[in-house]
């Protein structure tokens, strides 16, 4: 590999020829090495449109000539596009403040604004990373920015993918209302209710789920750009702030507006802290869905073999004709990500020593992964396995009949005692509810049949 030589403020630095990053990059490579993880492409992407905003604003402002600030602005276009996507090595577990990730990004687009413009890559003129590229700006609040921008736009993606999981429920629940089959608390048996009503109760849990993760919306679109260092503004040019994030909303078509305090926006990551709680509630939910369409299906011979999921793929290796369920097996394992994550945020969140969070590379990897994760499993879910979902109508009508709480309505007639003690004669004997109660003789056959008719005990909502 041949190498060229840059120098920064300390010292020269060798460098892989071909890279358009530059010596602070490679110091932080050499540095940082410790994990696989680079950061996410869109949080790459969300970088690249900040220096985009701060290349057009500085030109409106007349602080960039425009030459150098196109040259800019074509650069980050290219990464905005995907391009360039190895230039970005630095390791996610860095400097706290992200300068790392500021500075690789600040240096390829100067090198590419650089050769754009006749120049040399590595030269830093006649576009320089830092008086050019990161003019107005400092890593503490750029890299807030960035990360607002890239959570926010994440959680959409997100919410479209639980849409596709919250249709086919509904769809689910739609089909299998008038399955009757047997309600279960503790893993026991429990009065009757509807297969539909049970899908309903995971499509709501969707639907919540989607309503508290736009919530987040507000927190998330208050930006940090315009406090440089601290919050104070030091460094940035009058007007710089309200006109970059300008460019910001109408390029995203998101309302992102200049932070409420810009020395919260910097200090705090509650915006992510309180995200990731509702990406970990939304996790649990997911998590509980999926373990219930395990139980539902379990079997199909011996275990409850309510429902069928789609056969994806042979189960065993070892016993032929096994199929296990893996669409719901993924979905368990991508919400306990999540929820890994979204702890990982909350510690990060504590991290804010006075004015600055330390830990802001750690935090937008967490959330922008526990989304990407979880938003890709809850589509697969849905369309790989709940909307191929069908019913054992004979199966779950055995079940209700061989119940015990069944019993349940003749309480109301013949008092809770003596209808316990039914419920245990037909445990000790073997019989059903409704062969006891009719060999006691306490009520009419037809009364009994009424009364323990499965659909006179099923309310809908």
């Amino acid at each position: 590999m041949r190498n060229r030589t840059e120098s920064d403020s300390m010292g020269e630095v060798s460098l892989p020829e071909d890279s358009w990053y530059g010596a602070q990059t490679q110091r932080a490579v050499e540095n940082f090495g410790v994990s696989p993880f680079t950061m996410p492409p869109s949080f790459i992407k969300a970088l690249a449109l900040v220096k985009k905003a701060a290349a057009e604003t500085n030109k409106k402002l007349g602080g960039l000539e425009s030459d150098l600030a196109d040259a800019i602005t074509a650069a980050a276009d290219e990464i905005i596009a995907g391009g360039l996507g190895d230039e970005f090595p630095v390791d996610v577990f860095q400097t706290g403040s992200g300068t790392s990730s500021n500075m690789n990004m600040n240096e390829v687009l100067a090198n590419r604004a650089n050769v754009a413009l006749g120049g040399e890559k590595g030269s830093r003129k006649p576009v320089h990373p830092n008086d050019h590229v990161n003019k107005g700006q400092s890593s503490n609040d750029v890299i807030p920015t960035a990360l607002h921008i890239s959570n926010r736009l994440a959680a959409a993606v997100l919410i479209e993918d639980l849409k596709i999981l919250e249709s086919t429920l509904a769809e689910k629940e739609k089909e299998f209302a008038d399955v009757i089959k047997l309600g279960r608390t503790h893993l026991q048996d429990a009065v009757p209710m509807t297969l539909g009503q049970e899908f309903g109760a995971f499509r709501e849990q969707v639907h919540k789920g989607i309503r508290r993760i736009t919530l987040t919306f507000t927190s998330l679109e208050e930006l940090a750009l315009g406090g440089t260092a601290v919050g104070s503004g030091l460094n940035c040019p009058e007007g710089f702030a309200e006109a970059a994030i300008s460019f910001i909303a109408e390029t995203t078509g998101i309302p992102f507006t200049a932070a409420a305090s810009r020395f919260e926006a910097i200090a705090c990551r509650d915006a992510q802290v309180e995200l990731m709680g509702a990406v970990n509630t939304l996790a649990v939910s997911l998590g509980k869905i999926a373990d219930d369409l395990r139980l539902l299906s379990s079997g199909p011979r011996a275990g409850l073999g309510e429902i069928s999921l789609p056969a994806l793929q042979p189960g065993s290796s070892i016993m032929p004709g096994k199929v296990n369920p893996v669409m719901p097996e993924m979905m368990i394992q991508a919400a306990a990500f999540a929820r890994g994550m979204a702890l990982s945020v909350s510690i990060g969140g504590t991290n804010s020593p006075l004015q600055l969070n330390m830990m802001h590379p750690l935090i937008a990897w967490s959330s922008l992964r526990a989304m990407e994760v979880l938003g890709a499993g809850a589509r697969a879910l849905g369309e790989r396995c709940v909307a191929g979902i069908k019913t054992d109508r004979k199966r779950s009508a055995a079940w209700i009949e061989q119940s015990l709480a069944l019993v349940t309505p003749l309480a109301l007639k013949i008092g809770y005692d003596r209808a316990a003690e039914l419920a245990h004669t037909a445990f000790e004997s073997g019989k059903t509810v409704r062969e006891v109660v009719k060999q006691a003789g306490i009520l009419p056959d037809k009364e009994v049949d009424r009364l323990l008719d499965p659909r006179s005990m099923i309310r809908e909502e």
